[in-house]
C-alpha cells in the first residue's frame, strides 16, 4: 500500500508506514509537495516528519553539535566532519536524516557537482557516529531509529531526551548489536554523564553558556567526569 501524496498537508504531521517500499520512499524525498523535515526508510519501514523544528530541539542540536567541534579543538587528529541533517542512503534498503553525523579520519564524503546531494552508498563510505536529538520522536528515536542504525552498522548512536535532558549513547558491539556506553568510543575522552550535566544546565543557561561550561570541564577533567584516556598525541 503506497501513502499518497494528495492532500498530505493537510494530515497528522508524522507519516508512517510498514510494508512501503522503495519507491514509496522516493516518491515523498522528491516530492514538490512535501516539506518534509527528517525522513527515514528501513526494509519497508517508512517515516516522514513534516513538523518544524522548535526552540528545545534547535538549542539541543546546536550544543550537542558544538561538542563536536570542542572535541576536534582540544584533540585536531585526526579529521573530523560534521554532516547533521544530511541525507544518507543505502538505496532500495534504507535511508535516513540523522540530527547529528559525523565522520572521523579519512576518506570523508566530499560533494562534487552533477552528484545527488546526498551521502549515498557505497560511493560513499558510512558515518562513524550518529545521534538523533528526541524533543517528541523519543519512542521512535530508541527503537526504530535505533534498528536502522545498527542495520548500517553504524559504530555510536546518541539519542538526547530533550526533556529528560538525558543522553542514551550505544556502541555496536561484535554481534552487530548496540549497547550502551558510558563514553563515546568515536571520541575517546568524552562521558556521556559529562554531557549530560551540560544538558541539565540548558534549564537555566543558554546553549553557549552550557558550551563554555563543558569546555572548562574538557580542559581540566576531573576522574569523575573522565571515563576513558583522551587520543595519544
Amino acid at each position: 500500500m503506497t501513502i499518497s501524496l494528495d492532500n498530505a498537508q493537510a494530515r497528522s504531521r508524522i507519516q508512517q508506514q510498514h510494508g512501503a517500499t522503495w519507491q514509496d520512499y522516493v516518491a515523498w524525498r522528491d516530492s514538490n509537495e512535501i516539506d518534509w523535515q527528517k525522513i527515514a526508510f528501513d526494509q519497508g519501514w517508512l517515516w516522514v516528519d513534516m513538523g518544524t523544528e522548535g526552540p528545545n530541539h534547535a538549542s539541543f542540536s546546536d550544543l550537542l553539535t558544538a561538542v563536536f567541534f570542542m572535541w576536534a579543538f582540544l584533540y585536531p587528529e585526526p579529521p573530523l566532519q560534521s554532516y547533521g541533517r544530511c541525507l544518507i542512503e543505502r538505496p532500495e534498503t534504507q535511508a535516513c536524516a540523522p540530527d547529528l553525523v559525523l565522520y572521523k579520519g579519512e576518506a570523508i564524503p566530499r560533494w562534487q557537482p552533477g552528484e545527488p546531494r546526498r551521502i549515498v552508498t557505497p560511493r560513499h563510505r558510512l558515518p562513524d557516529l550518529v545521534g538523533e536529538i528526541a524533543d517528541t520522536t523519543l519512542s521512535i528515536d530508541l527503537d526504530e531509529q535505533k534498528q536502522l542504525y545498527a542495520r548500517l552498522q553504524i559504530a555510536e548512536y546518541w539519542v538526547v531526551d530533550v526533556k529528560g535532558r538525558r543522553l542514551f549513547a550505544f556502541g555496536l558491539n561484535a554481534s552487530g548489536v548496540y549497547q550502551p556506553i558510558q563514553a563515546s568510543q568515536v571520541l575517546p575522552g568524552l562521558a556521556i554523564a559529562l554531557i549530560e550535566q551540560a544538558l541539565e544546565r540548558l534549564a537555566t543557561e543558554t546553549n553557549t553558556a552550557a558550551a563554555t561550561w563543558l569546555m572548562q570541564q574538557l580542559r581540566s577533567p576531573s576522574p569523575s567526569t573522565t571515563e576513558t584516556a583522551p587520543p595519544e598525541a
